[in-house]
């Protein structure tokens, strides 16, 4: 997968102030019949975008022409549930680069960095500060610099973690293959040394 190098995204952003969002809800299991990647934006939020007879349902984030950006800025525990990385493809083919929680579950926080999409851990204040913001606000501008590893809106900043390994892949725009493929010249160094 051909990603873009992340070092620093400023952005509006969505807020979606709700919490224990699982995978069904960020992509329906009805949707997962697709083998590639592409094609699964069009589905993200599904049932909460769409009434059954296929009207966006006004009121949701998703639909509200005031809100639009990268980032998505959702309550505690997003991604909790099954273990589909469909809703990583989801999120990612939407256009979102960043979630931002307090809490993310394991399995989606890994998927999500295998497809540069990067899960960025704030406190349960900062992000309810966040989102009381954009919705009062929606043209409010995000700005997430993973090289220095903060998240910052208006006069606000906070610092979050995230794996070395996956930081160096998302600034370099490298999968795991690339990774390996950008060592070549120390692999092979190594190999030479201990033959």
């Amino acid at each position: 997968m051909s990603k873009e190098k992340f070092i620093k995204l400023v952005s509006q952003a969505v807020p979606l102030p709700i919490e224990n969002i699982d995978t069904d809800q960020i992509i329906p299991a009805r949707f997962l019949k697709a083998t590639t990647r592409e094609g699964f934006g069009d589905n993200l939020f599904r049932d909460w975008r769409y009434d059954s007879d296929n009207q966006p349902i006004a009121g949701f984030a998703l639909n509200d022409s005031r809100y639009s950006g990268k980032i998505l800025v959702a309550g505690k525990n997003f991604g909790c549930g099954s273990s589909r990385e469909h809703a990583a493809w989801a999120i990612h083919d939407y256009g979102f680069k960043v979630v931002v929680s307090s809490f993310f579950a394991d399995i989606f926080k890994n998927n999500a960095l295998n497809n540069a999409v990067l899960p960025l851990v704030v406190s349960d204040a900062f992000l309810k500060e966040l989102l009381d913001t954009l919705q009062a606000n929606p043209s409010t501008e995000v700005i997430v610099d993973l090289e220095n590893q903060t998240i910052s809106f208006n006069n606000k900043k906070e610092s979050f973690d995230i794996n070395a390994y996956k930081k160096t892949c998302l600034i370099n725009g490298y999968d795991d293959i690339d990774y390996l493929l950008s060592l070549n010249k120390e692999i092979k160094e190594y190999d030479l040394a201990h033959s």
